[in-house]
């Protein structure tokens, strides 16, 4: 159930939205907010970090379909009313909860003393427990027991290799203590990971939220994941290509392979090494060994002229050929 602070935050406001907001719509509009105030995109910025914290703590209530509906149920009670203790001055007690229940003054008489808890009011309002509001320790449940703690969002940026073979790291929270995450084999790009019960604790004894991490992996500068795969671009020459040739090929954290490229290969064929992919626990991934024909910059007069002799022995054909058909069809 939400917390009092409830009655004072219109999370609707904070997000620009209607309360009629789709949660599509909802999603849409805080993604882009997050991304215009989040730190990295404002470093050193502290107005900016409070808005991320604000609309993040909004998204976190209104984006749970059950914290929502808790959420507008408050609201509607009595927008802006809070619990004070009797004599208090001021806008906000107990009576204007419940003044548009009974009518004006209708809750006169209740209010909470040192000792008491919420049971003594509801008791005798809706009948011995019948309005689901209170507990035994004084603190105010709601209808579904103890507040659940608010969710968490963070980010990290991990390096392609960690990502790949997983690894544990350790994160510093926004308290400055110290979180161990252990990161699983195979985590793609933008991939979250949910770190149950080390988010936001609970105001009444309740449930510890999570901590929802969204992953960036860093880019490789050889290797490209493609599902539990791995795909790496290897170039030849076109003696190579032409003739064959056994050639090897870099491993991800391992010795190279060697690979027997066939007489005749064009660019862009795929070899495949079995097992040298991602390994999960869903399963291993290969290795693809994509082949690129490199074609020499510079060649020397005995060189071309060797080329010269080379393509004149060559069959009169056009490669092109059946290209320029398909497409006049």
């Amino acid at each position: 159930m939400a917390s009092q602070d409830w009655f004072d935050k219109d999370f609707y406001k904070v997000l620009g939205v209607s309360k009629d907001v789709t949660p599509a719509e909802l999603k849409k509009v805080y993604r882009k907010l997050a991304r215009k105030y989040h730190p990295d995109s404002n470093p050193g910025d502290p107005a900016a970090e409070a808005k991320f914290k604000e609309i993040s703590e909004a998204h976190s209530v209104l984006g749970d379909p059950e914290q929502r509906k808790e959420y507008d149920q408050i609201r509607a009670m009595g927008s802006g009313a809070r619990f004070t203790a009797p004599g208090s001055a001021g806008q906000g007690g107990f009576d204007d909860v419940f003044g548009g229940m009974f009518g004006q003054g209708g809750s006169r008489g209740y209010s909470y003393q040192q000792g008491g808890n919420f049971d003594d009011v509801f008791g005798g309002l809706f009948g011995q427990g019948g309005g689901g509001f209170g507990s035994s320790s004084g603190g105010f449940r709601g209808y579904g027991g103890p507040t659940r703690g608010r969710d968490v969002t963070a980010h990290t940026t991990i390096d392609f290799v960690t990502a790949t073979k997983g690894e544990t790291i350790t994160l510093q929270a926004s308290d400055g203590k110290p979180i161990k995450v252990k990161i699983p084999a195979g985590v793609a790009d933008g991939q979250k990971i949910k770190l149950r019960g080390k988010g936001q604790p609970s105001p009444d004894g309740g449930e510890a939220g999570d901590i929802v991490l969204t992953v960036t992996v860093r880019k490789h500068p050889v290797f490209e994941r493609d599902g539990l795969n791995l795909r790496v671009t290897v170039p030849v020459t076109f003696a190579e290509a032409a003739l064959g040739a056994t050639i090897e090929v870099p491993t991800l954290g391992g010795d190279p392979v060697k690979l027997r490229v066939a007489p005749g290969t064009p660019s862009g064929r795929v070899l495949r090494v079995k097992g040298r992919g991602v390994q999960t626990a869903k399963g291993t991934g290969d290795l693809l060994a994509v082949v690129q024909v490199a074609v020499p910059s510079h060649l020397s007069p005995e060189a071309q002229e060797a080329l010269k002799e080379f393509a004149a022995k060559l069959p009169d054909e056009n490669p092109r050929e059946d290209l320029l058909a398909k497409a006049r069809t």
